[in-house]
């Protein structure tokens, strides 16, 4: 018999209510209704003084169900679940581990009391999906954050980890390093009943109110962040509107602009384009394939995109051995890389001591392809002419161990010409990346005829490594991104040709909605590569 994926049960005086949903606990249909049951179960029990809503599994609730997508919606209604929660009158206390993200977030909102483990993230990323949070994120947050910090967190999607979200009053605690969800639930449910507390509802707090000075400078700064998106701007009106109504009337009209969001064109093609990037890495074909190791890390070359390519990878943790033609060329690789890594510290992205320790024990530059012979994935980032791929892949060859991928990052090249220079063609594929390359995320994975199903398994595993949105492409000038670039560059160079400036090209296109222009990318990537 299948199991329900929410169960109620009961410590002493002290209920358990279970989400398990694997893989990431979605807040579908059937966990809605489970919710419902068993908060009717838990306002039943006599016996039971306090409730624990947790989360079995590696996640609390990661958000919606991708299944029910694009589809009607059935009840129950999450808003409905949370109303029931937040109006028991026996306190409800909500425990996160994981990820608490969209509905998940709203969910705990819901609750008199929130715990959070440590390694939590917290976040309202709908409007990355062209909508608002439309479960109460937008009336609850503002109550507990501030306005400011909530319109922050609803505009940016952004993740915030646990300390800033207890920091912001978001979590009530932190439970200690290796808590258990259900454990540090029923140490906190008890320390509540020993000091007789009771329901606190958010929706009682009073609501922020925001300057007129203020709402318009956040206004224009999403504006311009955003260009083009709607969800952003609706949400800010649901949360700064709400605020000046009654709770349940922002409630209202919350649900109002929710529901008009999910009839634009906007939602529609950014959730088309949220479910395609984790579509294109589930290939039948790799079923079952297990992918090779690829801890040590080879790069030959290191100019723009080879130094990219090695920063990428050491950001995600990997080992990495870049070689040149020369120890002067090394000498100016290694700077490359310790000056992007230094960006990278510049923007908060990392530390000084981590950017130390990364140049100090992770990576290495020679001048030697002898110095590849331990790595497990070597990634060739050349000039764009065969005739010195070929020749790189003939010393790959000569000097990378048994079982080695070797891989090239040409952009239009014949590989199966490339891969015929080598013994092992079965082992070697192309990885494609998009300058900058530790910054831009897609990266396409261009597979032969000949090569082995799990040299192409590990290439998907490596691009997940290292965060890319990884998609197969076959063997054909271009591929996929260059072959759709070719046609948008020769537009814009058509209008240049017709007398418009590259500047006003760029400037209709951001206009329009897109992060750069055309112009502007090809300076970012650098004309030699671009």
């Amino acid at each position: 018999m299948t199991q329900p994926p929410v169960r109620y049960s009961r410590d002493t005086d002290i209920a358990l209510i279970c989400i398990e949903n694997p893989p990431v606990n979605a807040i579908g249909q059937a966990v809605r209704a489970g919710l419902m049951d068993c908060l009717d179960r838990f306002a039943a029990d006599a016996a039971a003084r306090i409730a624990v809503i947790y989360c079995a599994g590696r996640t609390f609730v990661a958000g919606a169900d991708i299944k029910e997508f694009g589809k009607p919606p059935s009840a129950p209604f999450l808003p409905d679940v949370i109303g029931k929660i937040e109006a028991l009158e026996k306190p409800v206390l909500c425990v996160m581990h994981g990820t608490a993200l969209g509905g998940g977030l709203e969910l705990a909102l819901g609750a008199h009391y929130r715990l959070g483990l440590p390694g939590l993230r917290v976040g309202l990323p709908e409007t990355s999906l062209g909508i608002l949070p439309g479960a109460g994120g937008t009336q609850r947050l503002p109550r507990l954050a501030g306005m400011d910090a909530a319109l922050d967190i609803i505009t940016s999607a952004r993740h915030l980890p646990a300390q800033e979200a207890l920091d912001l009053g978001i979590l009530d605690e932190l439970a200690p390093v290796g808590a258990d969800p259900a454990a540090a639930g029923l140490v906190m449910a008890q320390a509540l009943l020993d000091r007789g507390a009771g329901p606190r509802r958010v929706c009682d707090l009073p609501a922020p109110r925001i300057g007129a000075d203020q709402l318009a400078d956040i206004r224009a700064r999403t504006q311009a962040r955003y260009k083009g998106q709607i969800a952003q701007l609706t949400a800010i009106d649901a949360a700064v509107e709400g605020a000046a109504m009654p709770f349940h009337d922002g409630m209202r009209h919350e649900r109002a602009l929710f529901t008009k969001l999910m009839q634009s064109p906007q939602r529609a093609a950014l959730i088309h384009a949220f479910l395609a990037e984790r579509k294109v890495a589930q290939l039948p074909e790799l079923a079952g394939v297990r992918a090779r190791d690829f801890g040590q890390i080879g790069v030959v070359g290191g100019g723009r995109m080879g130094s990219g390519i090695a920063v990428a990878s050491l950001l995600a943790g990997l080992d990495v051995t870049m070689i040149e033609r020369d120890a002067q060329s090394a000498m100016l690789a290694r700077e490359n890389v310790a000056q992007t890594l230094g960006e990278s510290v510049k923007r908060g992205k990392l530390t000084d001591e981590a950017r130390t320790h990364i140049l100090a024990q992770q990576f290495r530059a020679a001048d030697s392809y002898s110095a590849l012979a331990s790595c497990d994935l070597v990634i060739e980032a050349v000039f764009e002419d065969m005739d010195i791929k070929r020749d790189v892949f003939t010393q790959l060859d000569r000097h990378c161990k048994s079982g080695a991928i070797l891989a090239t990052n040409t952009s239009y090249l014949d590989i199966p010409q490339i891969a015929a220079m080598t013994a092992r063609p079965a082992d070697v594929l192309g990885l494609h990346f998009f300058s900058p390359a530790h910054i831009m995320r897609l990266l396409e994975i261009v597979v032969p005829e000949t090569t082995a199903p799990d040299v192409v398994a590990t290439g998907f595993a490596f691009g997940k490594k290292l965060g890319k949105v990884s998609v197969r492409a076959g063997v054909c000038d271009g591929f996929i991104g260059n072959r759709i670039l070719q046609v948008y560059r020769a537009a814009s160079d058509h209008m240049v040709l017709a007398g418009a400036s590259p500047y006003e090209v760029d400037r209709a296109v951001t206009e329009f909605g897109f992060p750069m222009g055309p112009y502007a990318v090809q300076d970012l990537a650098g004309l030699d590569i671009g």
